[in-house]
């Protein structure tokens, strides 16, 4: 009896574990197939508990938006009120014919702002050719190892389908080249054009055509941040209206980009309040380029230096190699520094608490640099401080996990048998052999620095740089539509490191499209650096006069940033000031108010900039709606009572020595630039 009672207690044990195990390989299927196709619920769970590191401090949240304060520092420039933007369009157009010459290939090479100039670029260039564009490819994509396999080329930072569907009745647009023409690019049998950066229409016309008609398809290389001219002869205007219809409406980023950048945009405008946007535009390449090494110390100065020389080696710089940082700032070649950036904002009346976003993949200095800015304003953030890791990893894709190993030389030969003649030769005792070399630590070698205090020629990029790189794309996609949404921007430059427009050029240039009336201050370096040189020694008290001329100077700026433009920035990229060509008028003639600039003093701005261009009957709907709110929004009566010092910070009704004295001349300036119609 004993015996079975045992038999069956084992047997009932063997069922009871192979239950289990089969319950435990379920479980492990289930959860597997959750993990696999339920992200966007994890997704949605992961964003209600993310912890963010931005905590926001207010003096005075309930910031009366009817103030003349507010309005002077928040409202829209009401001499660029009138423009609107009108990329339609406006003489005879047809869709493209349905006879092609050929395909167009283009493999795009450069950073953020490059490739947007060069994508509408070859779209244009493909309209004036008849031909069939295939979606560009993004070569900082393609050559990344490491990153994802979902995201390829160009759908690796922009929406191919909405690209695709936007230009439908403006040029055919394929994905891919026919399975016949990839074999033969394959094999390196189509013709290839290495295009300059201001092509003529009538290179492609009478160079590009023949070939492409001949062969059926050609290749187009850019490598200089465009590939047409960026004026274009009058007869061809429309194709510079087709320029921003590609740039403006066309390229939408990809849909995680998008969604990213709105819950980052929803969590800036929370508390409430109005933000500003700063790109530094301190980039290695442009400091180089300029000559400013010598506003950097140590490393950085010497980093700058090494890069001037690479650049002078391959014809980029044509002028010396040492150049005078000190001249070329107060030239006004040299960025802004975030300090004096602060200096400005501040002086102009944004105080303590004010939300600073600050853009860009690369602050050249670190946050040795960013720090005085912070010290000036409690609220920056930046990318990282408004999402979380895992929301970033989210528009990266899934990626291979990368083990970045250098590859290290064997030690020497000779080495070796010095070690061996040492241990067994010679009388002892012998003198000791030379020490190690010094440990050389991670943070030491590793970074885009580290190479500097081991040798002179800077390294080839690794494979986790080269990811990051394509990362960088992301990255300055959702700083490009946090800038263009943002109440207030301001560039620290506008320069790149080839001497054409940057990153923020493009803001602003987008922003004129978009908003035209939204404040995008655009200060003259040389007159900012005089300026700050002239108070060099009180900065931080300054006085009523100082005040003055700053304030005045920002407020010109608004204005005189745009037609400085016009003449600067637009010869070389059209992107940074689509206006007349894309802008069109449209005056509010039901304004009766004295406060409001009427079209006749408008005129001046709008025949300074060129537009003509009257807006369609149709756009006109809601102007009455919106003359009611200026109506209220205008209030002259309107006394500023209350307005923080130049950098006092004001806690509980009490002010450092001299802050009341610093109140009552802002109060005055507020309401002198308000009599003066500071806007």
């Amino acid at each position: 009896m004993k015996g079975e009672r045992k038999t069956m207690i084992k047997s009932k044990m063997k069922w009871v574990g192979l239950v289990g195990l089969v319950l435990s390989a379920f479980s492990l299927f289930v959860h597997f197939l959750l993990a696999r196709f339920t992200e966007e619920g994890v997704t949605d769970y992961q964003s209600s508990v993310t912890i963010f590191s931005w905590r926001p401090v207010f003096e005075n949240p309930d910031f009366a938006k009817n103030s003349p304060s507010y309005r002077r520092l928040w409202g829209p420039v009401r001499r660029l009120e009138s423009l609107h933007p009108d990329a339609n369009p406006r003489g005879y157009y047809t869709d493209p014919r349905s006879e092609s010459s050929g395909y167009v290939f283009v493999r795009i090479q450069g950073g953020f702002h490059e490739i947007r100039n060069s994508i509408c670029d070859v779209v244009v260039i493909s309209r004036l050719l008849n031909a069939t564009l295939v979606i560009p490819e993004i070569q900082s994509t393609t050559r990344s190892k490491g990153i994802s396999s979902q995201f390829k080329s160009f759908a690796y930072l922009y929406n191919e389908d909405n690209f695709m569907a936007a230009l439908v009745k403006d040029v055919k647009v394929v994905k891919t080249l026919p399975q016949n023409l990839k074999d033969a690019r394959r094999l390196k049998k189509i013709p290839s054009f290495r295009v300059p950066n201001s092509a003529s229409p009538y290179f492609y016309l009478h160079h590009v055509l023949p070939v492409l008609i001949k062969h059926v398809v050609v290749e187009l290389v850019v490598s200089d941040g465009g590939c047409l001219q960026a004026i274009l002869p009058p007869q061809l205007e429309e194709y510079q209206r087709l320029r921003c219809r590609v740039a403006f409406h066309a390229l939408r980023f990809r849909q995680e980009v998008q969604e990213l950048a709105t819950k980052m945009l929803q969590r800036l405008r929370a508390p409430g309040q109005p933000f500003i946007a700063f790109d530094p535009g301190l980039t290695r390449d442009a400091l180089a380029y300029y000559g400013c090494a010598e506003l950097f110390q140590d490393v950085h100065s010497e980093l700058i230096q090494h890069k001037r020389a690479w650049m002078k080696k391959r014809g980029i710089v044509k002028g010396k190699l040492s150049v005078n940082s000190a001249e070329q700032r107060l030239n006004g070649s040299c960025p802004l520094m975030p300090e004096e950036v602060g200096i400005l904002l501040r002086a102009y009346g944004y105080p303590w608490d004010t939300i600073l976003y600050v853009s860009g993949g690369e602050v050249f200095g670190g946050q040795r640099t960013l720090t005085p800015l912070h010290a000036m304003f409690e609220n920056i953030v930046d990318r990282t401080s408004l999402s979380a890791a895992w929301e970033l990893n989210r528009i990266y894709g899934r990626e291979v996990n990368l083990v970045d190993t250098k590859l290290r030389a064997p030690p020497s030969v000779v080495q070796e048998k010095k070690h061996e003649i040492w241990k067994n030769e010679g009388p002892r005792p012998r003198p000791l052999p030379p020490p190690p070399a010094r440990p050389k630590y991670p943070y030491n070698i590793e970074g885009w620095w580290g190479w500097v205090a081991e040798s002179d020629n800077e390294p080839e990029s690794t494979v986790m740089e080269l990811r990051t790189n394509a990362h960088k794309l992301l990255w300055e996609a959702i700083d490009y539509l946090i800038c263009v949404e943002a109440d207030v921007f301001i560039p620290g430059f506008d320069r790149d490191g080839k001497g054409r427009p940057n990153f923020a050029s493009l803001v602003m240039g987008h922003r004129l499209y978009q908003a035209a009336a939204s404040k995008t201050f655009q200060p003259n370096r040389r007159e900012v650096v005089k300026l700050l040189e002239e108070n060099r020694e009180h900065l931080y008290q300054a006085n009523h006069t100082w005040l003055t001329s700053t304030r005045s100077h920002l407020r010109r700026s608004l204005i005189d940033g745009v037609i400085r433009a016009s003449t600067k920035s637009k010869p070389l990229s059209f992107l940074s000031h689509p206006v007349p060509e894309c802008s069109c008028l449209r005056y509010d003639l039901t304004k009766k108010s004295l406060h409001v600039s009427s079209p006749s003093t408008q005129a001046p701005v709008e025949a300074a900039l060129g537009v003509m261009h009257h807006c369609p009957k149709w756009m006109d709907s809601g102007i009455k709606t919106k003359s009611k709110d200026k109506e209220i929004e205008e209030d002259p009566d309107e006394d500023i009572s209350s307005s923080s010092g130049l950098f006092f910070r004001n806690s509980g009704g009490n002010h450092e020595s001299g802050g009341g004295e610093l109140i009552k001349e802002e109060s005055q300036l507020d309401d002198q630039e308000e009599l003066e119609g500071a806007d």
